[in-house]
């Protein structure tokens, strides 16, 4: 059973007759729990995918679902993470973290309560991503790499049913990427979370994902369904292997004719 249904979904930014066609009959069932990315050219409506997933926009036309449920606002039980940190500079990293626990409910109501369990929530999911002992520290005290782990903290604090994730790796450098690739496998292996990656990086999608979706060139349709079965856990030897290489190839030509569609 579809855990998250997009059925035939337009959705135009302005007027119906004058405005932009961003997204164009997409449709598409992912599987609680699955590892999903969306790739395809600059301005293709990926992203735009990921805010009507969460309940940021609504569709011109058609539906989405999540556990069965048509979704017409904002959902509490996402979690998100961009390709910037977007850290409070005012407050710790573990302060940081603990932000969507001040917003979002049950959490909300019972925080006086729940202040020493959510310090150790907290805690534990940066010792997790290898940041134990800087939950003290300020944003400004670490590098890009450690504020996008703490970022990926905070976006699973709440313990999210669905984690969406907008090129969140993209201003990193190609070591430190890579490193976080290993990151965000280990914390999905741990979490129950049904996560959709946005990424022009086609490594990054095969390294991560279950399966692959292509979308077109404005707007955006989705052209090709990719399931990538490679062994995990994934080393980046795994990215040398001739399938996976294969895999990244046969997205590269899709996204090439996706292109001059």
């Amino acid at each position: 059973m579809s855990f998250i249904e997009i059925e035939a979904v337009d959705l135009i930014y302005g007027e119906e007759r004058t405005g932009t066609l961003a997204v164009s009959e997409a449709s598409l069932s992912i599987r609680h729990g699955e590892f999903v990315a969306l790739v395809g050219p600059s301005g293709c409506g990926k992203s735009t995918l990921l805010k009507l997933v969460a309940g940021l926009v609504r569709p011109s036309a058609g539906r989405i679902r999540v556990e069965g449920a048509e979704v017409t606002q904002p959902l509490k039980t996402v979690g998100m993470a961009f390709q910037n940190p977007t850290l409070l500079p005012w407050r710790t990293i573990r302060d940081n973290v603990l932000l969507p626990l001040e917003v979002v409910e049950p959490y909300r109501r019972r925080l006086r309560q729940d202040r020493a369990a959510n310090r150790a929530r907290a805690d534990a999911l940066l010792e997790a991503v290898g940041l134990s002992g800087f939950g003290d520290r300020m944003p400004w005290q670490l590098s890009g790499g450690m504020q996008q782990r703490a970022q990926l903290c905070r976006a699973l604090v709440h313990q999210p049913s669905i984690l969406l994730l907008d090129e969140p790796f993209a201003a990193l450098d190609s070591f430190t990427k890579e490193e976080l690739w290993h990151v965000l496998q280990d914390l999905w292996s741990r979490q129950s979370c049904t996560i959709i990656l946005v990424t022009h990086e086609l490594r990054e999608a095969v390294f991560l994902a279950e399966t692959v979706y292509v979308m077109s060139a404005r707007p955006g349709r989705l052209v090709k369904r990719t399931d990538v079965r490679v062994a995990r856990p994934r080393t980046l030897e795994t990215t040398f292997e001739p399938s996976f290489v294969g895999i990244v190839q046969d997205l590269r030509h899709a996204i090439g004719a996706a292109r001059c569609a």
